[in-house]
């Protein structure tokens, strides 16, 4: 009888080391990965290491002790494979820094959920660009890091093109806790990601208005159908929209405090500032800066996305909340299949 094949995937690099990205480098090493979490301020990587603690973006859960901390990006992708977990604004400039020391070959799997503001790009498309080398995955699905990390079941989407790609990764880095279904849809995968951000602000100022569960369940559905018509514009397939990282990542990022994205909405529904939101806080809500960018390409693209459009007019233009709320309520009524 001949050997077991062993995976190939046995190093992996995390870059960035806030929640999510502290959360993920637990995923890797419980899967018996050797991980390295790279860390853009030196003193976190510090602390990591000495405490095995991430205080800032973690409170009060344990990382796991086989995690090395770095502030030397070029040790976090001497890997097998490298989780990319930087802010999605973030995303070009840290790449871009790699590509002379990236070996080929090397997958980049992008795990921030995002749109370029100045290029309208999505991460995967901007991966591209500046790793041409890199075969790209993209990670995504309903995920709150403090509960990934400490060990609580979750499941996620990982998309590549590349079936094998999809299978090693998969196999990489699922565990008894964190399971991992595999897609070749990168771009329905990210689109998902990316909408939902907004549609959580969208829910979360519902919420602060006091506007009650149906209204959020009514946002929901319908944003569920914006996400669908872009994605379906895009390249994506209807049926990833169904899954993981559509309505999955959707249903879980709308109804609860854990979101950083509906919280903020919550805060926004309350009547604090934005700003006030935004300086009080160091974790990133990406729907904030997705929204305008999503919004501008969703013209582009003749695609009709109300909720999103109402979301980013109140956060980027100052529009009146209550007065927007009651312009949404006003639309001509459609078809739902629309």
């Amino acid at each position: 009888m001949s050997d077991p094949i062993q995976n190939p995937v046995k190093k992996i690099g995390v870059l960035g080391a806030g929640a999510w990205g502290s959360a993920l480098a637990c995923v890797a090493a419980r899967a018996g990965c050797e991980v390295t979490l790279w860390a853009h301020k030196q003193e976190l990587a510090e602390i990591i290491g000495l405490t095995h603690t991430n205080p800032d973006y973690l409170p009060g859960v344990d990382l796991d002790q086989n995690i090395h901390a770095t502030h030397d990006i070029e040790q976090a992708i001497d890997a097998d494979a490298v989780l990319i977990v930087t802010p999605a604004q973030a995303m070009r400039d840290v790449t871009k820094d790699l590509a002379d020391v990236w070996k080929p070959g090397v997958p980049a799997i992008l795990c921030s959920k995002g749109i370029e503001r100045d290029t309208l790009k999505f991460m995967n498309e901007v991966c591209a660009e500046t790793l041409p080398q890199a075969p790209v995955a993209v990670l995504s699905g309903p995920t709150f890091a403090g509960e990934v990390a400490r060990g609580l079941p979750a499941a996620a989407t990982l998309a590549t093109e590349d079936a094998a790609l999809q299978e090693t990764l998969c196999d990489a880095l699922s565990t008894s806790h964190f399971r991992l279904y595999r897609s070749a849809d990168v771009i329905g995968s990210e689109i998902g990601g990316v909408v939902k951000n907004v549609l959580a602000i969208a829910c979360g100022i519902a919420d602060g208005r006091g506007l009650g569960d149906n209204a959020r369940a009514a946002l929901i559905t319908r944003g569920l159908a914006e996400i669908i018509r872009l994605g379906l514009a895009m390249g994506g397939i209807r049926e990833t929209f169904r899954g993981l990282s559509g309505i999955g990542d959707l249903t879980l990022t709308c109804n609860a405090l854990q979101s950083r994205n509906f919280s903020l909405g919550v805060a926004l529904g309350k009547g604090e500032s934005l700003q006030d939101i935004l300086n009080s806080r160091i974790i990133v809500a990406e729907g904030v800066f997705s929204a305008a960018a999503l919004c501008k390409l969703a013209e582009q693209k003749n695609i009709d996305m109300p909720i999103c459009k109402a979301t980013d007019q109140i956060l980027n233009e100052g529009a009146d909340i209550n007065a927007t709320i009651s312009e949404l309520l006003a639309r001509p009524t459609t078809s739902e299949h629309l």
